[in-house]
């Protein structure tokens, strides 16, 4: 199999170690696709099997499973095949491996089939560490598919479905979009795609609205941005929702407790040099904390703390009706803002 361009690195690399993205595949005799984010894993060998077939149509593919490996099923795997085509190996569930598969693997990554690629999927954890140093040490390329959690992240995931799709999104619908279903990115993706088959034009909120208006989803800190905003219906309707679909009143409560204290700690060095590393915060959030601190009050973010508090200590045993006490520190926060 001939080797591809620079940006794809050759198959018979040499190179030290290469961390890379999940959406960069490259060539080697050995990849590791690494993190637990299974919908970028696949993606991941995809695109490595996608890279193979550029160079050799004729690519045979074999699948392996980590937690029922037997010993010496990756010698047959990647063993030429009668015709003398290219493999492709992808072992599937190392996280979850056998020891037979730890002692292959180590053995073959010694001295790999130049014409063999064989990728090993891990989702994380410490099984199979040994095998996974093995691999690293020899320079083979890791593919990184981290769990994407921040919300930006899942405002550039989307924008960037919509971009390999050659589609134009208003930003505004890549935020409605996010907010409707950003509790799942397999559910994204398939959303995005969805969009993009079933209309045409540039892709509006108004659109999303239509296909997935219903589904906002609510999460204790967009509950708290309600409250502390001052907008008790929102605050409300997004906390009942919220319980609704299986939130508990635990985590909501300290997503409340969380984002006062912010303010607080905002609120104590307001007009003093102080930075956001020193207070332990991002640069965004001392902004967010200063632009809804202008219409708070000492007394007003007091009266909110001590309503959560009193909502702490009912939600973990102290009340009879959880529920009800953290609905009242959620109208007690969105009624103390501005207070004096």
């Amino acid at each position: 199999m001939p080797s591809t361009n620079r940006s794809r690195s050759s198959r018979r690399s040499g190179a030290s170690a290469s961390t890379r993205p999940w959406n960069d595949p490259t060539l080697a005799p050995v990849i590791v696709v690494r993190g637990p984010e299974d919908l970028l894993a696949e993606r991941a060998v995809d695109g490595v099997l996608a890279l193979a077939r550029e160079q050799d149509p004729a690519v045979e593919k074999a699948e392996l499973d980590a937690p029922t490996y037997a010993a010496g099923q990756l010698t047959v795997a990647a063993s030429p095949s009668l015709f003398g085509e290219a493999k492709a190996v992808v072992v599937r569930g190392a996280e979850a491996c056998t020891e037979d598969l730890v002692a292959d693997v180590v053995d073959y990554v010694a001295a790999p089939d130049p014409e063999t690629i064989v990728v090993v999927v891990h989702r994380g954890g410490n099984r199979g560490k040994k095998m996974l140093d093995a691999i690293v040490a020899t320079g083979a390329p890791v593919l990184q598919c981290d769990a994407i959690t921040k919300d930006a992240d899942k405002v550039a995931f989307v924008a960037g479905e919509f971009r390999a799709a050659r589609r134009r999104a208003e930003q505004a619908a890549v935020r409605a979009l996010v907010d409707a279903l950003g509790n799942d990115l397999r559910e994204l993706a398939a959303a995005c795609s969805q969009l993009v088959a079933d209309t045409a034009g540039t892709i509006s909120a108004e659109t999303v609205d239509r296909y997935y208006g219903g589904r906002v989803e609510a999460t204790g800190f967009k509950v708290a941005d309600a409250a502390v905003a001052g907008d008790a219906g929102a605050a409300v309707a997004l906390l009942r929702h919220a319980l609704a679909t299986g939130a508990d009143p635990v985590p909501v409560v300290a997503a409340l407790a969380l984002r006062l204290r912010t303010l607080a700690r905002v609120a104590a060095i307001r007009g003093g040099s102080t930075t956001a590393r020193e207070l332990g915060l991002q640069d965004w959030q001392v902004r967010n904390a200063q632009r809804d601190l202008s219409r708070w009050t000492p007394e007003g973010l007091a009266a909110a703390i001590s309503a959560v508090a009193q909502a702490d200590a009912d939600v973990k045993g102290g009340g009879r009706d959880p529920v009800y006490a953290v609905e009242r520190a959620v109208l007690t926060i969105a009624r103390s803002g501005g207070r004096s």
